[in-house]
């Protein structure tokens, strides 16, 4: 299988079923899912992620609003709220935020892609597909 920044850039960008990366990320060790989560969460970072971006995420990761990362999303301070949500320990839980902070990434980084990189860009993993 591919590197994991580009199987998390693929999810993103919906270049990969949101199934496979489900299987996939079920099939890591607990270490390893943690360490994918801390991944994503600065991605997200780097994708210059906002609170406002909570609820659109939520929703494209199919959570509901009472689930615990979608409960910390929606608490604003993003970079605080995106790493409590990767250091979250209880396996469910590990997927909701796998789910959760894949939306993060793809919203923010549709975002910057308009801002940004609408004229072209060297960002590799903008280059994908």
């Amino acid at each position: 299988m591919a590197h994991p920044y580009i199987i998390l850039n693929e999810l993103a960008q919906e270049l990969r079923p949101m199934a496979q990366g489900v299987e996939w990320f079920g099939s890591l060790s607990a270490e390893e899912q943690s360490n994918t989560l801390r991944l994503l969460a600065h991605f997200c970072i780097q994708a210059r992620a906002t609170a406002e971006d909570g609820p659109e995420s939520i929703r494209r990761a199919g959570l509901r609003a009472t689930h615990t990362p979608a409960v910390l999303i929606a608490r604003g301070r993003i970079e605080q709220q995106l790493g409590k949500i990767a250091r979250l320990t209880p396996r469910d839980e590990r997927l909701k935020s796998f789910r959760l902070l894949i939306a993060v990434l793809a919203v923010a980084d549709e975002r910057r892609r308009e801002r940004f990189c609408s004229d072209g860009c060297v960002h590799a993993w903008h280059h994908l597909g």
